[in-house]
């Protein structure tokens, strides 16, 4: 649940935003046409994309290029609230920052296949930059439009400092014209999360309904009844050449609820997951 949200606009458009949250909490974030870098303090977060998935760590960011995506913050025993920040890049908004000059590292982006999403380490660099826009947001009459220029400029900056600059290429390349996954693509990236079959048809851009149809024709079979069945056979692989708890097979091929999984598996093989593995 989300219990406040604070934005610096330019150009018309939300730049820097930062939200006070409860976790868990999930939700689904849609980029059209920017890019974002993101930044969590306090829980961790897994980002499911048309790609894929990635978890990060309290304190690290992420970039993401354009698109979809369902941010999952997961609880804490010891954390009650959380922040996160978001910076969107918008092309036009890029343009006017760098008066279509843009400096050498950015060159070449139009070069480069964009990347779907990107971790960012924790730094002290990340660090500074983030504190240094917790003061603006807490001091919100400083902000200027110079000013959100200078904070874009540095994040880039930045990010090409702490990374490989690759990735700010592919981010950007990104913003240029997104290249959107195929929808077997998608489903296949993402058979194996704890993902229900609405976040998966968003992922792909469809309506719900638009979804099972296309999956009907794609697979000949239901959403449902595929994805179950794919889930249950990795997981009998699972279970006969490794030693995994029970619990981390379940969960590892996207099932939330032990006890569904293991009625789950009997209906499908005929006994328990425990019995199968012996």
């Amino acid at each position: 649940m989300v219990t406040d949200i604070k934005t610096f606009d330019f150009q018309g458009k939300a730049i820097f935003v930062k939200a006070t949250f409860k976790p868990p909490f999930r939700f689904v974030a849609q980029m059209p046409d920017d890019a974002c870098f993101y930044f969590v303090k306090g829980a961790k977060t897994q980002v499911f994309a048309p790609g894929g998935s990635i978890k990060f760590e309290s304190d690290e960011g992420v970039v993401l290029q354009c698109g979809r995506y369902i941010n999952d913050y997961l609880a804490s025993a010891d954390v009650y609230e959380c922040e996160a920040l978001a910076v969107h890049f918008f092309p036009d908004v890029l343009n006017v920052v760098y008066d279509n000059d843009f400096p050498d590292f950015l060159v070449q982006m139009n070069e480069m296949t964009p990347a779907t999403f990107e971790r960012v380490e924790s730094s002290s660099l990340l660090q500074a930059y983030v504190e240094s826009l917790d003061f603006y947001f807490e001091n919100p009459s400083l902000v200027s439009d110079e000013l959100m220029k200078l904070k874009l400029k540095e994040l880039l900056l930045l990010l090409a400092k702490t990374n490989n600059v690759d990735i700010i290429r592919s981010l950007l390349s990104g913003v240029a014209g997104s290249q959107r996954i195929g929808f077997k693509e998608v489903v296949e990236a993402n058979l194996f999360n704890n993902l229900s079959i609405d976040e998966l048809a968003n992922l792909t851009h469809l309506s719900l309904s638009s979804f099972k149809r296309e999956f009907v024709r794609r697979y000949d079979d239901t959403p449902a009844r595929y994805i179950k069945k794919r889930k249950l056979e990795k997981a009998a692989k699972l279970l006969k050449a490794t030693d995994l708890r029970i619990s981390d097979v379940a969960y590892d091929c996207g099932f939330n609820d032990l006890a569904h999984f293991s009625r789950s598996f009997s209906k499908m093989f005929g006994c328990q997951p425990s019995a199968y593995r012996q």
